[in-house]
């Protein structure tokens, strides 16, 4: 059967494929077009199949909300190229938005979500078909509170903060400073007693040879204590958009509180393989073959 243009139009419009890839699926199938999706999509779970095992620690953070709720997902790819490609875009959006409207709260569930009759991971495989590299969603957080404050920094820091009181507006204000500044909890009693106790240990290290009283010294490490708990408790730093007030302060002034936030950072956590610029286009090349 001759494979025309208007029938590898159709194949590619309904597949999002390539047009060399749909005019192969059609000939493989007699230029049936139901059968060439099923082609397309068999030989992207393949090809997912063969990419799972590539690092993929570039990507990006989406971030859907709505009244009162708030998702983050990480998905990741292989490259800052494709992180910044229309189709990955577009995908990742979709992604949380989906998580969001289904009330998915982990990736094993978002996987399963249906869009438009396929689930969120045969998209993901589709994807990965289209793109050559490995996809994957790595994590989310779906959270919902009185008050969520919610911050994407470019596309690859996602906050979202959880209040009791205050506004979005207060929220969003949060979420930017702990994008900023990382906190790694809301406040001193958040921190475990084992991580306490190490740093007073270090600090009494440091005044032990100072020839001070005994009673000066356990008085200048728990000052130094607080003063680093300060310094990685949220509430104890000094509010990023005015350097006089701590958060704690603004918080007080709003009449709110913090009941928990999430930052996510596209990558961490995950060992890169680092590779050169023309190593990375290399690359490109040999996937697409």
């Amino acid at each position: 059967m001759q494979i025309t243009a208007a029938m590898v139009k159709e194949l590619r419009e309904r597949s999002g494929a390539g047009m060399m890839e749909c005019k192969k699926a059609l000939t493989e199938v007699g230029g049936d077009v139901e059968a060439g999706i099923e082609w397309l999509r068999k030989q992207g779970l393949a090809k997912a199949d063969k990419k799972a095992s590539r690092v993929a620690a570039e990507g990006r953070i989406a971030l859907a909300e709505t009244a009162g709720r708030a998702v983050l997902v990480e998905i990741n790819c292989e490259t800052d190229f494709v992180a910044k490609d229309e189709n990955f875009v577009a995908f990742c959006d979709r992604i949380a938005q989906a998580a969001l409207d289904a009330g998915a709260t982990d990736v094993e569930t978002l996987a399963t979500v249906q869009i438009d009759g396929q689930s969120v991971d045969e998209r993901r495989q589709t994807l990965i078909a289209k793109i050559g590299e490995n996809i994957q969603l790595r994590r989310m957080i779906n959270v919902s509170a009185d008050a969520i404050g919610a911050y994407l920094h470019g596309s690859r820091i996602g906050v979202v903060v959880a209040l009791e009181g205050g506004d979005a507006d207060l929220g969003r204000d949060l979420a930017m400073h702990i994008a900023a500044m990382k906190p790694p909890y809301i406040s001193a009693d958040d921190v475990p007693a084992d991580v306490i106790e190490n740093e007073r240990g270090i600090f009494a290290a440091q005044v032990a040879e100072s020839g001070k009283p005994a009673e000066i010294i356990a008085k200048m490490v728990e000052g130094k204590l607080r003063k680093a708990l300060a310094e990685i408790t949220l509430l104890g730093q000094p509010f990023v958009k005015d350097g006089d007030t701590t958060v704690e302060s603004l918080l007080k002034k709003h009449a709110a509180k913090v009941t928990a936030f999430t930052r996510f950072e596209v990558g961490e956590g995950i060992e890169k393989k680092e590779e050169n610029f023309a190593a990375e286009v290399m690359a490109q090349v040999q996937a697409s073959k």
